[in-house]
């Protein structure tokens, strides 16, 4: 590792030694950040733009002095490379390094911290020095439960997105263990992407693309082909899936705020539509994405009068309905919750609403609760057998959960008793 010692203490020598020794990483090649490497990292790939990379660094001026280091602090720190979120030379020096490599960069102020510096660290239009040893990457995760992940080979021109709705233009290869399956150019509609036979994972990916871009998508079986698989690809039932995308161009669909009202029910019925098919064909993510959509159009409208607040209404009920049908497929029991509660603020005494969060509830041992829900239901359609079975489903499983909890604290006295008999033959 660097040490005090490493460096000269003639601050002039320190740049001479960096030219002699070090290599220009900058794009202009302007010698604006130098690179000398310490030690070199293991064979492989390196990071790609977008990707959470981990560090190790220790900030020094030329006169040796440490302004800031992440050892003495003991705690490695985390940031998306290329993105900008730290300084330039940061992002120049890690693109340029492998796993475990440790290397100095010597670092001009239009790389660092400019003709501002930093108060009582760094002076005004100061050159630094950093070690930086690259401790682990990974590619950016898109979604929380790290079912893709993007790595970004080409950086896109711009900083506008495809939104759903768009159309878009892609070239793009897909790869299941290495075989490739896929390749082609093709134009669909985000959000619809399952109408071509693209995956989900690169349908959702999209709004996160910038024109020109170049990226590999890791997808996890959920968002690949899932269990079904995809027999004309010949790819089986759950398996990951590695896809090369290239956003060669698109169109932006009208955001809510460029449509007016009237535009965005007119609209709705096909959007739910579209949504509708998908469901039936078992696409239930995909579904989610139409049903999204028209609450995103309509959730904060209000309407000019009696019959816009009516269809108003009318499509957030729907909506709310259908997306709470595709997570109890999904076994998603809180968002089922949370989609029939929206429904119920529209209206009480909706019956749909009422059942299918009973169901999530009864799915989730809340027994009680779904039972309520579920004379709830009588109350607003005393006809309903469904809910009068599932009333005497929660009253078995409340019997149940009671003898359970019995049984289980006599044992627990009866284990106290004997204890507490030992402890007296003891005595």
């Amino acid at each position: 590792m660097t040490t005090d010692q490493d460096l000269p203490l003639d601050s002039q020598a320190i740049p001479a030694r960096f030219v002699s020794k070090g290599i220009d990483i900058t794009t202009k090649k302007d010698q604006g950040v130098m690179k000398v490497v310490k030690r070199k990292g293991q064979d492989g790939d390196r990071p790609m733009i977008g990707d959470k990379v981990t560090v190790h660094y220790t900030g020094k001026l030329l006169t040796g002095q440490t302004f800031d280091s992440s050892r003495e602090r003991k705690e490695s720190f985390s940031f998306n490379v290329g993105k900008g979120q730290v300084l330039k030379a940061w992002d120049m020096g890690v693109l340029s390094m492998q796993r475990g490599e440790v290397c100095l960069l010597l670092c001009k102020p239009e790389y660092a911290y400019g003709c501002a510096g930093n108060p009582d660290k760094i002076p005004s239009n100061s050159v630094v020095i950093f070690e930086m040893e690259l401790l682990n990457f990974e590619g950016e995760l898109l979604t929380d439960d790290r079912g893709i992940m993007r790595r970004i080979k080409v950086k896109g021109d711009s900083f506008i997105s495809p939104n759903d709705g768009a159309s878009v233009q892609v070239h793009l290869e897909g790869r299941c263990d290495g075989q490739l399956f896929d390749s082609r150019d093709v134009s669909f509609t985000v959000g619809e992407g399952e109408d071509s036979g693209i995956p989900l994972g690169v349908d959702r990916a999209m709004d996160k693309m910038q024109k020109g871009e170049c990226c590999v998508l890791h997808l996890q079986p959920k968002y690949g082909f899932g269990a079904e698989g995809r027999p004309e690809f010949k790819i089986g039932p759950d398996k990951e899936l590695e896809y090369e995308v290239t956003l060669k161009d698109f169109q932006r669909a009208k955001e809510s705020w460029e449509m007016d009202l009237n535009e965005k029910l007119d609209l709705a019925p096909g959007v739910k539509h579209k949504g509708n098919q998908y469901f039936k064909d078992g696409h239930f993510y995909q579904a989610i994405v139409q049903y999204h959509r028209i609450i995103s159009w309509l959730e904060m409208e209000c309407g000019s009068g009696i019959e816009q607040h009516k269809r108003i209404k009318e499509c957030l009920v729907m909506a709310h309905l259908n997306l709470a049908m595709c997570f109890l497929k999904l076994k998603e029991f809180s968002q089922v919750i949370d989609n029939c509660n929206k429904v119920i603020e529209i209206d009480e005494t909706n019956e749909k609403a009422l059942y299918r969060r009973g169901e999530a509830r009864l799915l989730r041992n809340e027994f009680s609760l779904a039972m309520a829900d579920f004379q709830r239901v009588l109350q607003v359609s005393p006809q309903n057998r469904a809910a009068r079975s599932q009333i005497s489903i929660c009253q078995s499983k409340i019997k149940e959960h009671d003898e359970l909890d019995k049984r289980t604290y006599a044992n627990m006295f009866q284990k106290f008793a004997e204890r507490d008999a030992k402890l007296l033959d003891l005595g």
